[in-house]
């Protein structure tokens, strides 16, 4: 299942821990992998390192009022974590 099709699915700690773990073998997929003209890896990852990983969820984060813009509760949920990690990997 593609990671933005699962992310639909997490409800609660197992789910979550399903969609990290794929989210984990999505960008491992990516080994050894050149980057396209635009800077993405095979499986569309922006950010390479932790660091910018990082700052792309965080500024997902800030920009979208953690998720509240874009539609999601507001409140902590699973979902919200995960899309949280999501966003690190194709938030530019």
């Amino acid at each position: 299942m593609k990671l933005d099709k699962l992310l639909e699915t997490v409800d609660g700690p197992e789910s979550f821990l399903e969609f990290v773990r794929k989210l984990r073998e999505d960008k491992m997929s990516e080994a050894n992998h050149p980057v396209d003209e635009f800077g993405r890896g095979a499986s569309g990852w922006e950010n390479h390192t932790i660091e910018d990983f990082l700052e792309a969820a965080i500024a997902w984060a800030d920009d979208s009022s953690f998720g509240i813009e874009q539609g999601l509760r507001d409140g902590l949920s699973w979902k919200l974590f995960a899309t949280f990690l999501y966003c690190g990997k194709i938030y530019e």
